[in-house]
């Protein structure tokens, strides 16, 4: 596991900070000024190679998956779209934004009215400028319902877009003063027309051209020669991701030297792999949580008892030993960890209570077995998980039947669709981000149909709430409305365990906000020479 001095060394060899911050940060670690000096160095020596062809073998690929960056929803597409796609910001490993497309934005003393600046020379892949007017209309498509884009609940708030010369005015109908963090989304990459014209065409402003594009087979691009930050990205001159969602074949190829880094590298394996020669784990822990969903609004469900039942049934600390072997944290049924700022700590923490769970689900009135649906690529150990699940359940008389289904479908048919199945989260920046993404009412991708109007009122009023402590405060409120009312069981919250052929690739830095380096690990690593 890499240390903060390891990741810091990284960022510095990736030209993503200066020399004078290095210094002080190492400082701040206490590092002695002689050390932090000779560390400096040779972190500043790791001077990327440009050049070759840069592989992933990742899990989270569908032969259902599109280009459409709206409509991404699993790992390979994530990946791919941070590759050829641009966005307007980035969110970093510190959860500091950086200005990439929007050279800057600034906001009315309400915080209703943001004001985008477009950078100048930032170049599509079909030779246009990016414009106001590609962004505002890129706001636009994905504010729209039509559009069924993953990023339209948290852009509920947005009442009008507009572009102005060099500028994009958007208007909110309430008070947000996270709304830059918003357009850090991945569902948003800036696209000419907004994508509105032909959004499956794979055409942005991002370090690679799509020149490969085989759903759930593989995915490659050549790097774009007028990329407007070519000396931070893009070093390789082709990449390439292959899809391979079964664990064991992913671990042989990256073992084997057909592929340069892997992703979701499986608990259970980690220390066979840190014995692999040449090939590094890289775990870092976030806001990713992998839940087990149920629909309020679907029978069994809709019975408060019997989803509190379900809760308590849950032996969170036997799940975090013998799927996550300790690589996470133990959850409490609502979706923020202590990665979030504002986080309540004084949460009462839920515990394993079969008795109590038999005698809820007595009161629900329910009898006969209830059908969880699983998937090798829901998360790493999601059968071995449900498997489990079932074993506690039994304890407290609860039958759990476990259907098994194909990865190669599964974000399409099942998530979302079937009213109890296991899933995962990568997180959002920010608390509202992720309500609004996942629970507000009208979210596309409310995946447990949590549909409560005072709910939603709270997350209004947090969004315009200024106050550090009264926001923390509303938080608090909706965590426990959630934890007690809402459909979402969280076992655990996980930590981002890939591998990569390190003794091959050189600039590869662990992100809390994502696996692959949140998605950028093709675009900012390069190969050795």
């Amino acid at each position: 596991m890499k240390t903060e001095l390891d990741h810091l060394a990284d960022l510095a060899g990736q030209g993503r900070i200066s020399r004078r911050d290095f210094l002080g940060r190492t400082a701040a670690l206490g590092v002695s000024a002689a050390l932090a000096t000779t560390l400096a160095g040779k972190a500043f020596a790791q001077t990327p190679v440009k050049g070759g062809i840069l592989k992933a073998g990742l899990q989270g690929g569908e032969s259902t998956n599109s280009l459409d960056p709206a409509l991404n929803l699993s790992q390979v597409t994530f990946s791919f779209g941070k590759q050829w796609g641009e966005y307007l910001v980035r969110l970093m490993p510190d959860n500091s934004l950086t200005n990439m497309i929007a050279q800057e934005i600034g906001a009315s003393k309400d915080a209703k009215t943001w004001t985008i600046k477009v950078r100048d020379g930032v170049e599509f892949h079909n030779g246009k400028t990016v414009t106001a007017e590609d962004i505002a209309a890129t706001i636009e498509r994905h504010a729209d319902e039509k559009s069924k884009s993953g990023a339209l609940g948290i852009l509920k708030n947005i009442k009008g877009v507009k572009a102005s010369g060099k500028e994009v005015i958007v208007t909110l109908g309430d008070a947000d003063a996270d709304f830059p963090y918003l357009m850090a989304d991945y569902h948003l990459v800036i696209q000419p027309n907004g994508g509105k014209d032909n959004p499956n065409a794979g055409i942005s402003a991002g370090p690679y051209k799509v020149t490969v594009n085989q759903p759930g087979v593989r995915h490659g691009g050549e790097r774009f020669a007028n990329y407007w930050q070519g000396d931070k990205m893009g070093h390789a001159d082709q990449i390439e991701i292959v899809v391979i969602n079964d664990a064991t074949a992913r671990l042989a190829a990256l073992q084997g030297g057909q592929v340069h880094m892997i992703n979701r590298v499986e608990p259970k394996v980690v220390d066979l792999v840190k014995r692999i020669p040449g090939v590094s784990i890289e775990n870092v822990s976030g806001k990713g949580y992998y839940p087990f969903n149920m629909f309020c609004d679907t029978a069994p469900f809709d019975n408060n008892d019997l989803r509190m039942a379900l809760k308590l049934a849950m032996d969170r600390e036997e799940m975090l030993t013998k799927i996550l072997r300790g690589y996470g944290s133990v959850g409490n049924d609502f979706p923020i960890n202590e990665a979030y700022p504002l986080f309540s700590t004084n949460i009462e923490q839920r515990k394993f209570d079969p008795e109590k769970a038999a005698a809820l689900y007595k009161k629900s009135g329910h009898s006969g077995s209830i059908l969880l649906r699983t998937s090798d690529v829901a998360f790493p150990g999601a059968v071995d998980a449900a498997q489990l699940y079932q074993q506690s359940c039994a304890k407290a008389g609860i039958k759990i039947e476990i259907k098994r289904e194909p990865g190669d479908g599964y974000w399409s048919e099942v998530w979302n669709k079937q009213p109890f199945s296991l899933s995962y989260w990568g997180g959002r920046a920010t608390q509202d981000q992720m309500y609004s993404t996942g629970y507000v009412s009208t979210a596309d991708w409310n995946d447990t149909r949590f549909k409560r109007p005072e709910f939603d009122k709270m997350l209004l009023a947090a969004r315009g709430e200024l106050d550090h402590a009264k926001r923390k405060a509303i938080y608090h409120d909706m965590a426990v409305l959630m934890r007690d009312e809402g459909g979402l069981i969280v076992p655990f919250f996980n930590q981002f365990i890939d591998a990569a052929a390190t003794n091959k690739i050189g600039g590869f830095a662990n992100s809390p906000i994502g696996e692959m380096m949140d998605g950028y690990a093709l675009g900012e690593c390069w190969l050795n020479a």
